[in-house]
């Protein structure tokens, strides 16, 4: 027997309990701070660990590329530490003379995979928050995108899910949707390209602000980018190269995490950051051949840095609407 739609209304539910409880309803620009990146890293590592692993087991419909993306972070945390492990972890079947320099070398390589990630994520900041400062567009506000996910039966509720992007993620099709203000609400549709076509020198309320500052910002973001990549394998590299530098040896000999023996733990960070600062000193002084080595590594970074900005900001300013034929003259059209 056929039963009328009605019958299944009190179980038939699109809006479910825990879209109701998503922080967003809409897709949502966000701050760009430390707070928004901290939640943003925390939550997607969390789910490439749990969440997205089993959609893609299991053949969820509702998997996508972007979960692939985010689980790639798993294999790179894990590798990582293996690389930390692999010199370390059979020290204890050599002999004592061997173990000693076997451990020496495994501590460093520890020590520069760590600096090698932690270099290539800071440094990026290096590139993008002078050109923010300069020119008013930050390529790297994120912004929350809300999915409607396919149902896996009729009455399947949990329909939403977040993600996480960069608004100018597609440098062909940034999310300029999300920069425009409500003018339902008395706002100035266009407040954010006036912002920066003020700072970049366009002048003030210029009739299409948006449209002649697309091509602008399109373009601030792609050098941006381009400056960030570039520089910040050479940061990383120039971590691993003090890693690899001779005072660490003298934390790594008092080196503890028993932070409730609060004597030793306090002297540990005394001897780390003075052996940080001999570090940074023996790789920029250098020894015997290699006396230039670390001056080119610093200087190579700090100048592709320094370049990169230059090259993001624009330099030509508009010719406004001046008139580039003069009436006065006689011209002929072909």
């Amino acid at each position: 027997m056929i039963l009328p739609v009605s019958k299944f209304n009190s179980n038939i539910n699109f809006t479910s309990d825990k879209a109701n409880k998503l922080p967003y309803d809409k897709d949502t620009l966000l701050k760009n701070n430390f707070s928004t990146r901290a939640r943003i890293g925390l939550d997607k590592l969390t789910n490439a660990i749990t969440i997205y692993p089993s959609k893609g087991f299991k053949g969820d419909k509702n998997a996508n590329f972007y979960e692939f993306l985010t689980m790639g972070n798993v294999p790179y945390l894990i590798g990582s530490l293996m690389m930390m492990s692999v010199f370390n972890s059979k020290n204890k079947v050599f002999a004592p003379f061997a173990a000693s320099k076997a451990g020496a070398l495994g501590r460093k390589m520890a020590l520069g995979v760590l600096f090698y990630g932690l270099m290539k994520g800071i440094s990026k900041s290096f590139v993008t928050n002078p050109v923010k400062w300069l020119t008013g567009v930050d390529t790297e506000v994120p912004y929350a995108k809300v999915i409607y996910e396919l149902p896996d039966d009729i009455y399947d509720t949990d329909i939403m899910s977040i993600e996480y992007h960069k608004a100018f993620e597609s440098k062909d099709f940034p999310r300029w949707d999300l920069f425009y203000k409500s003018e339902a609400k008395g706002e100035n549709r266009n407040e954010y390209f006036d912002k920066i076509a003020k700072r970049l020198g366009y002048g003030e309320n210029l009739k299409d602000s948006d449209q002649e500052m697309k091509p602008v910002i399109k373009q601030i973001a792609v050098k941006t980018d381009l400056a960030k990549t570039i520089s910040s394998y050479l940061w990383a590299a120039t971590g691993v190269c003090l890693a690899f530098q001779k005072p660490w040896d003298d934390y790594f000999k008092s080196a503890t995490l028993k932070f409730w023996k609060t004597d030793k733990f306090a002297h540990s960070l005394k001897v780390l950051v003075r052996s940080a600062k001999d570090s940074a000193k023996s790789l920029w002084n250098g020894s015997g051949s290699s006396k230039y080595a670390g001056k080119i590594m610093v200087g190579a970074a700090a100048a592709s840095t320094v370049l990169g900005i230059i090259n993001a900001i624009p330099h030509k300013k508009p010719a406004g609407t001046k008139n580039v034929i003069d009436d006065k003259r006689k011209y002929v059209v072909s």
